[in-house]
């Protein structure tokens, strides 16, 4: 055993760990399966192993083996394109769809989390070789605990306002509120949908929020996970039975039409705010050169 063995090993293990905690199967179910699972840790052991063998390479003065990093980001932008192409396949056959906006942020997670954990393993054996292992044990810690972190982002809750609101037919157009959502002609349709049909509006907080919710992604992000966590109401080949989000464009809410299984007001809310805020349909228009201090918005 050299005097980097310990170091290393320390490293390798709280980046695992690492990966073991940022790795959790939630209600989007995914990943779901032990084979997927499996893949995952695999990768967040390789990351570790990166992250822990850089330290002693750099301290003996081996800069080419640190050209390994090169390699490591090179196969993690492969985990990224896995992840999306896996979830594309699947996306044409969900009830209610993730959107590629969504998919395209489930994929950057599962690529940034094995750099989280690169970084984790670099400093566990920093640690551990500058000072000792009590102090290591301190340092890896605070990594897991700023992994986790960094790991949950904004929530819709966070953004936004969320009320019920009743659904109601004039005509043959569906209103949640005041705003329109569709035409639905058949009578037997109008019944079903105001037996089973739920109605939300969600107020934006501010002007950067009106762009981010309008945002076609974020809103099929929304009635995917209502599906997924309370049901659907509805299948193949009942266009009529959609859910769906539209917008008033005098003001920039939405209205938020679903038709869930489980009708209970409380944790329909509850789901919508806990839906994830897409990092790509985030806009920031308070920030353009066009807004002098002081503006309202």
């Amino acid at each position: 055993m050299t005097e980097y063995t310990l170091p290393i090993v320390f490293g390798v293990v709280i980046g695992t760990i690492a990966r073991i905690l940022l790795l959790k199967t939630d209600y989007r179910q995914y990943p779901t399966y032990l084979h997927g699972k499996i893949i995952h840790l695999s990768l967040g052991f390789i990351a570790a192993s990166l992250g822990a063998l850089a330290v002693p390479a750099i301290m003996e003065k081996e800069f080419t083996a640190v050209t390994l990093l090169t390699v490591a980001a090179t196969q993690f932008r492969d985990v990224r394109n896995m992840e999306r192409n896996t979830l594309t396949e699947v996306d044409s056959y969900e009830l209610v769809s993730r959107g590629k906006t969504y998919i395209e942020g489930i994929a950057i997670s599962f690529e940034s989390r094995n750099y989280l954990v690169m970084f984790t393993g670099f400093l566990g054996t920093f640690s551990l070789i500058l000072w000792n292992i009590y102090i290591a044990i301190i340092v890896a810690v605070i990594s897991l605990i700023l992994g986790h972190k960094l790991m949950s982002g904004s929530k819709i809750a966070d953004i936004v306002d969320i009320e019920h609101s009743k659904i109601s037919f004039d005509g043959a157009g569906l209103y949640v509120d005041n705003i329109y959502i569709m035409n639905i002609g058949l009578p037997e349709r109008q019944e079903e949908i105001l037996k089973y049909g739920m109605g939300f509006v969600l107020k934006p907080k501010d002007i950067n929020v009106i762009t981010t919710i309008g945002n076609l992604g974020q809103r099929q992000a929304i009635l995917h996970d209502v599906s997924v966590s309370l049901g659907v109401f509805r299948d193949s080949g009942t266009p009529a039975l959609t859910p769906l989000i539209k917008r008033d464009l005098d003001d920039g809410r939405l209205g938020v039409f679903i038709l869930p299984q489980i009708r209970d007001i409380h944790k329909a809310e509850a789901v919508i705010g806990s839906v994830p805020v897409l990092e790509s349909a985030v806009r920031m228009p308070s920030e353009s050169k066009s807004f002098k201090k002081g503006d309202k918005v």
